[in-house]
């Protein structure tokens, strides 16, 4: 179970990578963001799945701030759920541990 937690952690980073890149990159001319999706992946895992947004061929970043700032969110809110995930299932560990010592 943790290690379907560990997997979503990864997705999730590489997602936030990917977000605060295009936001970075908001002033760039000419930027064209990359989307992310998360996605279910063999074993119990996700996956990050990137890919280019679609060229409007706007001269201007074609970065929607609005956008990004709520996917961040989303982002931070899953992550800190898997970690309260795994540090029950340590601490259960922990306790299944003492009871057998």
């Amino acid at each position: 179970m943790i290690s379907s937690n560990i997997s979503s952690i990864m997705s999730q980073q590489t997602f936030m990578n990917n977000s605060a890149n295009n936001v970075a990159n908001v002033n760039t001319d000419g930027f064209v963001p990359k989307n992310t999706v998360i996605q279910e992946g063999a074993a119990n895992s996700t996956q990050a799945v990137t890919s280019h947004a679609t060229d409007n061929q706007s001269e201007k970043s074609q970065t929607n701030l609005t956008k990004e700032i709520t996917d961040q969110i989303s982002i931070e809110k899953v992550t800190e759920a898997n970690v309260v995930a795994i540090r029950t299932q340590n601490e259960m560990l922990g306790s299944i541990l003492d009871i057998k010592a």
